[in-house]
């Protein structure tokens, strides 16, 4: 009886290779995914990497990890790798110009807290399920000979063929050499680790290639590449993003998670539903309203738990008919203004002194960032109205002007 592959699909873009035709020579490559799950004796090493270049991680980068999780269900082998090493570089995909090298500091921060806000999606406790890699444990190890090989696999053309780089070169904008080894360590992450599938978003599939190009030229079978959309954000027009503020972040506050999702336009509720919950498409409510308040109880519970959708829709019921969060009117506060300061005046601490505790100890996040530096300082009301400002896991405002 043939296996339903109906979780490989769901929201899934594309899937690559295809297979080639019967009358083909290369054997190797006469395959699909779907009879590659159907016939392997062993569990597959499914791979998906993201480097840890900031404190958090939002619903849009939930989706390829949500994807791990079905393999994981289906008996397979997830591999979350984290890219510290790659992170120091950062990936120059979509890019317009070199982005800022981390730190080893920086990035050993970040990944723990990669790994924190992942945990309520991934099956971390049946054996033989996951694995958590990071790629310092080979990329730190290549000698010169090792990265003149993976050089000599790609040409100039072909890097400036990537998106990104294209336009950089015609912009004259700079494109530095070591931003070209970034494709090829991402894909030399694949051969280290033997994966037979890899996931990525749609702006990988450059990457993903270079994974399976490595592969053959290190003598092993290519991986199958498979690509998930990227998620629109709460604005209903641009990719999620937290520079443009239209992201629900993982460690969010769950009633600020309940506010933004029972907000989404209602021509992303189809889409919030396929990529970020596993409820079926063909039975949810007609009302595009009912729809909202399923959607954003649904993604709070899954992070958060049943006690935790209630407290939210308890507080935005609180919040009249809009359903918003409690307020805090920014007109309070002369600015500039240091965050220890707004934190008293707001009343989520007792005290400026208690604030610097707060920020010393990890415990206030700002729309779901975590902010540690004491003296951080804001010029001017527009840099946080509509934010959320959150202290510990119950005590929390929304920012207004």
């Amino acid at each position: 009886m043939a296996q339903d592959f109906a979780w490989l699909h769901r929201g899934t873009v594309e899937i690559f290779p295809q297979p080639l035709p019967q009358s083909s020579n290369a054997e190797s490559e006469n395959e699909s995914l779907e009879k590659l799950l159907e016939t392997t004796d062993r569990p597959l090493r499914i791979k998906f990497g993201i480097d840890p270049t900031g404190t958090d991680i939002h619903l849009g980068h939930s989706i390829p990890v949500r994807k791990l999780r079905a393999f994981q269900d289906a008996g397979h082998t997830a591999i979350l790798l984290i890219g510290d090493f790659t992170a120091r570089i950062g990936d120059p995909t979509g890019k317009s110009q070199t982005r800022r090298q981390l730190t080893e500091k920086e990035v050993k921060k970040n990944a723990q807290t990669y790994i924190d806000q992942v945990r309520p999606i991934l099956d971390f406790d049946t054996p033989g399920r996951l694995e958590i890699r990071y790629n310092s444990e080979w990329l730190g190890k290549l000698d010169l000979g090792k990265i003149l090989e993976l050089l000599s696999t790609m040409t100039v053309g072909q890097m400036l063929a990537k998106e990104g780089f294209a336009e950089r070169y015609k912009k004259e904008n700079p494109i530095y050499l070591h931003e070209f080894l970034y494709p090829l360590m991402q894909g030399y992450d694949s051969v280290a680790l033997e994966a037979d599938v890899e996931l990525g978003g749609t702006d990988q599939k450059f990457n993903l290639a270079v994974g399976r190009d490595l592969q053959r030229h290190f003598g092993q079978k290519p991986q199958f590449c498979l690509l998930l959309p990227l998620l629109i954000g709460t604005d209903g027009e641009q990719k999620m993003s937290k520079s443009l503020n239209n992201y629900v972040a993982l460690p969010e506050h769950p009633a600020s998670k309940y506010q933004k999702l029972q907000g989404v336009p209602d021509s992303l509720l189809k889409q919030y539903f396929e990529l970020l919950t596993d409820l079926p498409l063909d039975k949810l409510p007609e009302n595009p309203r009912e729809q909202q308040y399923l959607l954003a109880r649904e993604i709070v519970r899954q992070y958060h738990g049943e006690k935790a959708v209630q407290e939210a829709e308890a507080a935005a019921k609180s919040g009249g008919k809009q359903g918003e969060i409690p307020e805090f009117s920014l007109t309070q506060v002369e600015f500039p203004a240091k965050l220890f300061y707004i934190l008293n005046a707001s009343g989520l601490c007792k005290s400026s002194g208690e604030g610097r505790r707060k920020i010393q100890e990890g415990g206030v996040r700002l729309s779901g960032d975590r902010i540690t530096d004491i003296d951080t300082t804001f010029e001017q009301v527009s840099e946080l109205e509509g934010q959320v400002l959150q202290v510990g896991k119950k005590k929390f405002i929304k920012l207004v002007g």
